[in-house]
Parts: structure tokens; C-alpha cells; sequence
């Protein structure tokens, strides 16, 4: 079983959170009582004494479970217990033979009784491992979760400074070729920083606000060369779609990246559709004439591909294809 059955299976069965769950222990216990206590009821006429054997059964119950099980079988006791547990059948044999609660015409049956103190001892036993075990699935999927979390967190503070540095660069350089330019890009920049310090801290925001950030990006890509070009296609019911942050921004920036070229204008095509549940986003760019050194992504395209898997481990589909002119991104998402 998965981690997330596992989750499902103990927050939609009713019977597991009312065994497991500390907020229904006062309703186990009343069940125990009433369950007992029915028994003994329906046993008068074999029973002198239905409360002595009432209180026998409550406090073997209870001893086994809060005393034996964890202090001994919880803690790989296995002897311990097992001689503990004749221990207590050996005294409920003496007992029942020279303090006899059952009717006397029929007399103490101790191999039926010695079997009903078993039957309990296991009845209890069982519930308390039972219990353990889940708490400690529960436990350790919370773990996981939290190793999780403190991942994506972690991946995504790398993105933010490794796209920070390079448009500080690009400023950096417009500075001293065209301080009108430069300055243009610092503003746009800006508006940048501000999704990035607001919105993006956010688990989910807006699917538009991530494409209108994307689009600032690009608008800022087009001030810094002349002969760049982009288009952002919008299809489907975009409106209301959330989505974890900064999850194409890497994509686009490898795209832009890796387009530059001098000879020739160079492009990205960015198009989003949502259909049936499903996001759709394909990213094209164009190959320059000259192939740079490396192909490789960067640590933005390596954590964007770290951060899909951790959040959507069985319900997304990317790939990443070229030709001689183009490079294809295409990254299909289950909403």
C-alpha cells in the first residue's frame, strides 16, 4: 500500500479512526464496558457472581492492554509475556477452583475458562498493536510529508536566486550600452521581484498570474534584444486554474537561454490549454546557428523536473524533444 492509500484508507474508513483516534477513546472504552457486561447479562443463569467476573474481565483488559502489551510485547519482551500470561492463568485456575463464581450444580469448567481469559488477552493484544501500527504508519507518512515539503521549499528558493542573478546580470550589462534600456529592465524587474517575494510564497496561486509572469519576463527578454520575439497562447478555461508556483518559469528561461543567436531573430512560443481536467503546456524555441557548448539545462531545469515529481509523482508527462530548428518542451498535468 502507498502512502497516499494509506492516508485515504484511514481518513475515509470509519472503523479505523474509531479505533485509532484519541477523540473516540471514551466511546471505545463505553462500547468495552457495554459489550462485557451484555455477555455476562445473557450468562445469569450459569453465574453466580456476573460482577466479580465483570470486574475480572474489565481489569484483565485493561492491565493487558496498558500494562503487559506495552511494557513487554512493545518493547520484544516475547517471554516476559508469554510467561505472564500463564501466570495468569494459573492464579485464574486457583482462584476459580477455591472461589468457584459460576453456579455450583454446574461447577468451574477451567479449560472454557482459561480460553475466554485467552480469547480476551488476544482480543486486546491485537487492538493494541493494532493501533500502534497505524499511529506508526500515520507517523511516518507525516515524516514524509514534512521531508517533502522542506524538499520543495528548498528547490524552489533555488530557482528564485539562480533567475534573480541573471536578469541583475543583464541589467548590469545594459547599464553601459544603453542606461534608457537599463533602466526599463530594473522597472520590469520589479514587478518580477514582487510576484516573486508575494505571490510565489504561496503554495498554489492563479494559473494567469504565472502566465503574466512569464509574460513580464519575456516583455523583459524583448527590451534586452532587438531581434527576439514571443507568443503566449491561451486556450481552454484558464480562469480560476491553480497551480504551484514558478512551475514554467524554468522551462521558459532555458528556452531563452539557449535561443540567443546574432545571425538570425529568435523566438518562444509558450501555449497553455485546459480541457477535462488536464493542463497542457508546450513550450518551442528556436536553435541558434551555432550550437552552444552545452546542451545541459541548469539547476532550474534540473529542480523543475525534482519539484514535478515530488508534487505530482503519477499524474504528470514531460518531455523535452528537438530537431534542427526548434526545441519542444511539452508538459501535460493533471489538475
Amino acid at each position: 500500500m502507498n502512502d497516499f492509500s494509506h492516508q485515504q484508507l484511514i481518513s475515509e474508513n470509519v472503523l479505523f479512526r474509531f479505533l485509532i483516534s484519541p477523540d473516540r477513546r471514551i466511546f471505545r472504552h463505553l462500547l468495552l464496558i457495554v459489550f462485557i457486561g451484555a455477555v455476562l447479562y445473557n450468562s445469569t443463569p450459569v453465574i453466580d457472581n456476573p460482577i466479580v467476573i465483570f470486574v475480572y474481565f474489565i481489569a484483565l483488559f485493561y492491565v493487558n492492554m496498558y500494562v503487559l502489551v506495552p511494557k513487554l510485547l512493545f518493547r520484544n519482551k516475547n517471554i516476559e509475556y508469554c510467561l505472564s500470561v500463564i501466570g495468569i492463568l494459573v492464579v485464574v485456575a486457583v482462584c476459580g477452583y477455591f472461589f468457584n463464581p459460576f453456579n455450583k450444580e454446574n461447577g468451574l469448567n477451567i479449560p472454557l475458562f482459561s480460553f475466554l481469559t485467552v480469547l480476551l488477552l488476544a482480543a486486546s493484544s491485537s487492538i493494541k498493536l493494532f493501533q500502534k501500527g497505524m499511529m506508526d504508519k500515520q507517523l511516518i507518512y507525516e515524516l514524509k510529508q514534512s521531508k517533502t515539503y522542506a524538499e520543495l521549499e528548498q528547490l524552489k528558493n533555488q530557482i528564485n536566486p539562480h533567475f534573480l542573478f541573471n536578469m541583475l546580470n543583464n541589467a548590469n550589462v545594459l547599464t553601459k550600452k544603453d542606461p534608457e534600456k537599463a533602466s526599463e529592465v530594473l522597472v520590469k524587474l520589479s514587478d518580477l521581484l514582487r510576484y516573486q517575494l508575494y505571490d510565489s510564497a504561496r503554495d498554489k496561486v492563479l494559473l494567469t498570474s504565472d502566465i503574466h509572469f512569464l509574460e513580464d519576463f519575456l516583455n523583459l527578454e524583448k527590451v534586452r534584444r532587438d531581434s527576439f520575439d514571443f507568443l503566449i497562447s491561451k486556450e481552454g478555461d484558464l480562469s480560476g486554474v491553480q497551480i504551484p508556483p514558478l512551475l514554467f518559469i524554468s522551462f521558459v528561461e532555458n528556452a531563452v537561454k539557449h535561443n540567443n543567436d546574432a545571425t538570425k531573430s529568435s523566438y518562444v512560443n509558450l501555449y497553455f490549454d485546459v480541457r477535462n481536467d488536464e493542463l497542457f503546456f508546450k513550450c518551442i524555441n528556436s536553435k541558434p546557428m551555432v550550437k552552444s557548448v552545452s546542451n545541459a539545462g541548469g539547476l532550474g531545469l534540473a529542480n523543475v523536473k525534482r519539484r514535478l515529481e515530488l508534487l505530482f509523482p503519477a499524474t504528470h508527462s514531460l518531455s523535452i524533444e528537438e530537431d534542427s530548428e526548434r526545441y519542444y518542451v511539452t508538459l501535460t498535468i493533471k489538475l
